[in-house]
């Protein structure tokens, strides 16, 4: 069955339009299989680094790997070290350019924390964050971003992936802090103390990422907590648990890129592919998804991080390439 049936026009068009090489390439990859080889999918890759906005994010950075100031590199958002980090790999930059090899050496010197967690720190002096600055948002986004930048076989980012998966299932892991990650199962003071499905959402895309025969039983089991977690609620409702007791509008504000905020769509798309996207329970979050579309089939980008960005990848409120190729690709593997 072709996923486009329920669109109200065909969006691959103008997906696959040269002049935003990154969702060209995902839309050759994730809509039509393309295979790395292909000519096509080679020659986009290509040209992502050096056309805009990539060429924009790797211009403003330091030739030491690092974004407006050393350090650990979380602040200022979302133009410092992490964030550049982040978005360059959700825009398909290309891992093998030195100067992403630079700046990926450089997160995996300055914002590791002992344990193996990515912290959330500001503090310039530090040669690393705290233990207890680790929190499940960052590391995953991080986590993702090391592995799809091909860092898989540094023993830093199998320390990272050991940190993710026990921090979630809680075994032979007792290194939580009221200040970061205070417990298994996504707790995190951010949440007050309750299971953040935002972090959630990020530590699953990170783990993912992990193929399926080199997973460890704690990463599988980690998933299955994860998956388990997240479908316990409707996402289109996104009752998760709340330390303030109220439900983030965020959650329906759907946008590109992603920072430590997550949509529902996010949260269907790592769900899809974990290989749940068949779910019986996902179906009334896909169907509020596709009732947002334009009349081009096509989606807004209603988080755009306008203005706090090296360079605004979209407009705020404008139509999405973004957004409306994530939902494609959620629409496909539903089928």
């Amino acid at each position: 069955m072709d996923w486009r049936k329920f669109l109200h026009a065909d969006p691959l068009p103008w997906l696959l339009e040269p002049d935003n090489p990154s969702a060209r390439y995902f839309a050759l990859t994730d809509l039509l299989d393309r295979p790395q080889g292909d000519p096509e999918v080679v020659a986009t890759k290509a040209a992502i680094n050096t056309g805009f906005p990539v060429k924009n994010v790797l211009d403003a950075m330091y030739t030491d790997g690092y974004w407006v100031k050393p350090g650990p590199g979380y602040s200022p958002k979302y133009r410092s070290t992490v964030w550049s980090v982040i978005f360059l790999d959700q825009l398909g930059a290309d891992g093998n350019d030195p100067r992403i090899r630079a700046a990926c050496e450089y997160v995996l010197s300055h914002t590791q924390a002992p344990n193996g967690g990515f912290g959330a720190s500001a503090r310039v002096d530090a040669l690393h964050p705290a233990n207890s600055a680790a929190i499940h948002c960052l590391h995953g986004n991080l986590l993702r971003a090391m592995l799809d930048f091909g860092f898989d076989g540094d023993e830093r980012v199998q320390h990272a992936i050991e940190w993710q998966a026990r921090s979630i299932t809680g075994d032979n892991f007792t290194e939580y802090h009221k200040s970061g990650t205070p417990g298994p199962g996504f707790r995190c003071v951010a949440d007050y103390g309750e299971p953040c499905a935002w972090g959630a959402i990020k530590a699953l895309r990170a783990l993912a990422r992990i193929p399926q025969d080199k997973r460890t039983p704690q990463v599988k089991k980690a998933i299955r907590v994860g998956t388990t977690f997240l479908l316990s609620r409707d996402p289109v409702k996104a009752d998760y648990p709340s330390g303030n007791g109220r439900i983030s509008a965020s959650w329906f504000k759907l946008g590109f890129p992603s920072g430590y905020v997550a949509d529902v769509l996010q949260n269907l798309d790592v769900l899809a592919e974990l290989g749940h996207a068949h779910d019986k329970r996902l179906k009334p979050a896909i169907e509020w998804v596709l009732s947002t579309q334009d009349a081009a089939g096509r989606w807004k980008n209603q988080y755009a991080y306008s203005g706090k960005l090296w360079v605004d990848f979209e407009p705020q409120g404008g139509v999405s390439k973004w957004v409306t190729l994530r939902v494609c690709r959620v629409l496909k593997a539903s089928l």
